[in-house]
């Protein structure tokens, strides 16, 4: 029995634990027994410590044996990826340079899960400082895809895509500036939210400096899984304000109800659409109206003007920091910057200013919007997957990545939160949707992206294609 347990969703696992079926260092052993059986072929899990891991999981027994209150995930065990404090773990982000940063408290995410009962199980790949699509690091190498070897799993969370997808972990811990907890979604066939600005409190003790201006605008934490049901449970359990993230908010997650209206759009604006994947997208609109969404194929507002504000924001950023950020790189992430690297002027304070009252502008029409239809589906990537080193072998292949990615930035500079479901196979490999609604709404989006998983996902795990 044991050695199945890894294909059981967290929130199955949290239940058998609860109802002593089985204990939770049964769940860690099946899944470091799964770690060994099928990381080698992937390369998601970067660093695992099973002696630590069993003592942690042995706690949480004596926990359940003793009778008092458990938390909502007692015993289940988690991964997080290497740009998220864990207290004793380096936290490298992908890069050499970094090898040494080791962590003195958890990240308020970690320490959510902790508090709600999670094991800590592993920690998962990224790309160097996450500023990659594809997720190759200079210190850990890179991440296969489970469903076709030799293909990228997205980026910057690509490591918890495989391993959630593969059965090695049944929930993720990941971050997310431009698309970094859909991407890998998307590629690997599992679901996630990217959460709403200030919903889940984000921090790490371990970083050198305060938070830089564009991620406090744009970056966040948030959880992956196989299934939307167990983001959801995942959600639940680390929102809320905290100490370490003075924007971090206490709000309910349902909120009153709206029209349940959905913008359905298969080809957003601002390049190309792989056919695949706008007659995925109208699929997953098929599914939304059966069950009982009103669903249009509806343009939302300054499309443009939101992929433009978030590349100022993120490029004018970089520039500030950049003295800092280059000598961290490997020589591919290098590339890659340097090839996408889009000419601003110089930084400076009226650039900043206007930078920001751009985002504002394309925030009120999208709010505007967003009070008719209350969701917008539309793709996460506009082209499956690619090989590794696509995305850095000239200055049009990068771009082609960068275009691909162009529809989950809008959520990350206007703050929104932004669901993933998965919805089949492309050309061998996965294809997803994702569902974005207005400020503190993750429950719309979440209900949404349910019922797309329901009709057209692909079954994980999978044993990964060699």
């Amino acid at each position: 029995m044991g050695d199945e347990l890894w294909r059981e969703s967290a929130t199955t696992l949290a239940q058998r634990i609860r109802a002593r079926e089985v204990s939770s260092r049964e769940v860690v052993e099946a899944h470091l027994a799964r770690i060994d059986a099928v990381n080698p072929t992937v390369n998601a899990i970067v660093e695992v410590r099973p002696e630590a891991v069993l003592a942690e999981a042995a706690r949480a027994d004596e926990a359940t044996l003793a009778g008092g209150p458990l938390g909502p995930l007692h015993g289940v065990p988690f991964t997080t990826k290497v740009c998220v404090d864990v207290e004793g773990y380096a936290s490298d982000e992908g890069t050499l340079a970094l090898a040494d940063r080791v962590a003195t408290e958890d990240a308020p995410i970690v320490e959510r899960l902790r508090t709600a009962g999670a094991v800590m199980l592993a920690r998962t790949n990224m790309p160097d400082l996450g500023l990659r699509m594809n997720t190759e690091s200079s210190r850990h190498g890179a991440t296969h895809n489970p469903w076709r070897h030799g293909y990228t799993v997205g980026g910057s969370s690509g490591g918890e895509g495989a391993a959630l997808a593969t059965g090695m972990s049944p929930l993720g811990v990941g971050s997310d500036v431009g698309g970094s907890l859909r991407s890998p979604a998307f590629c690997c066939g599992v679901a996630s939210i990217k959460p709403s600005r200030g919903r889940i409190a984000r921090g790490n003790a371990s970083a050198a400096g305060e938070v830089p201006f564009f991620e406090q605008w744009m970056l966040v934490d948030g959880v992956l899984a196989r299934r939307v049901a167990d983001v959801r449970r995942g959600l639940e359990v680390t929102m809320g304000r905290h100490r370490r993230d003075p924007q971090s908010l206490d709000a309910p997650l349902h909120g009153p109800p709206v029209a349940r209206r959905v913008a359905l759009v298969p080809e957003p604006d601002g390049g190309a659409t792989h056919p695949g994947v706008a007659a995925a997208l109208r699929r997953a609109g098929a599914a939304l109206e059966a069950a009982g969404y009103q669903v249009e194929e509806r343009t939302p507002p300054r499309l443009i003007d939101a992929y433009w504000s978030w590349t100022e924001l993120m490029m004018n950023g970089l520039a500030v920091y950049w003295d800092g950020t280059w000598p961290l790189l490997g020589e591919d992430a290098r590339r890659f910057v340097e090839l996408t690297t889009v000419e601003l002027p110089e930084p400076s304070a009226a650039s900043l200013a206007a930078a920001d009252e751009r985002r504002y502008a394309v925030a009120r029409a999208w709010r505007e919007f967003l009070l008719e239809w209350p969701l917008v589906v539309g793709p996460t990537w506009t082209r499956p997957p690619f090989p590794h080193g696509f995305d850095v072998v000239d200055q049009a292949s990068a771009l082609a990545v960068v275009e691909a990615v162009r529809f989950t930035v809008v959520a990350n500079v206007l703050g929104l939160p932004a669901a993933c479901a998965p919805c089949g196979l492309l050309e061998g490999t996965p294809v997803g949707v994702q569902v974005m609604g207005d400020l503190l709404r993750e429950d719309l989006c979440l209900d949404a992206a349910e019922a797309v998983e329901r009709a057209l996902a692909a079954p994980t795990p999978i044993d990964p294609i060699a």
